[in-house]
């Protein structure tokens, strides 16, 4: 696809941007960009784009999209000057979420929200780094390498700052498991 795109075909990078829509204004709400999502999200494609000629052919087009809208919301954190407070964070993150439950049950579905805003309080006490690599192993479902490509990581560095950041859930968090996620895909 990205040979399409460098090709000139414009339908091939709108293609990409649907594909990737829905992880990217995850990610940019994970990581704090509240109702200022879509615009990092859009600003992130645009800079991909502008920036197309220095993909590296062997890399995954994921990790490396994401890792612009990690830039780009860190950006527009610091370019407003102002704390998201977790009450923006877990309203933004709910509103990229399905609008359809995973379970019919609703003290099923009352006992995940609270179990969610439960882990998102305990993710705010987390360091950056800690926070960041727990955001994109479990939330946004990379795998350790895209983790480690979207962090600038070695993937050595992505698996002992995971640890430590679930040894400390654990803590903040008594019944914390994370679920794996991350397949292979692109």
């Amino acid at each position: 696809m990205i040979a399409r795109v460098r090709a000139g075909e414009p339908e091939a990078y709108a293609e990409l941007v649907r594909a990737h829509t829905g992880i990217a204004l995850r990610a940019a709400a994970a990581l704090g960009a509240g109702a200022d999502a879509e615009d990092v999200v859009q600003q992130a494609f645009v800079k991909a784009y502008c920036a197309l000629g220095r993909f590296r052919s062997d890399a995954r087009f994921r990790p490396w999209l994401l890792a612009i809208v990690a830039n780009e919301t860190r950006n527009m954190v610091r370019t407003a000057a102002r704390q998201r407070t977790l009450a923006d964070r877990e309203a933004a993150f709910v509103t990229a979420e399905p609008l359809i439950p995973d379970s019919g049950d609703p003290a099923v579905a009352t006992l995940e929200r609270e179990r969610r805003a439960d882990l998102l309080t305990a993710l705010e006490k987390l360091t950056e780094e800690h926070r960041l690599v727990v955001t994109y192993r479990y939330l946004l479902e990379m795998n350790e390498s895209e983790t480690a490509q979207a962090l600038g990581w070695r993937c050595g560095t992505v698996k002992s700052r995971l640890n430590r950041a679930l040894q400390k859930l654990r803590h903040l968090v008594p019944d914390f498991q994370p679920q794996e996620g991350g397949d292979e895909r692109e």
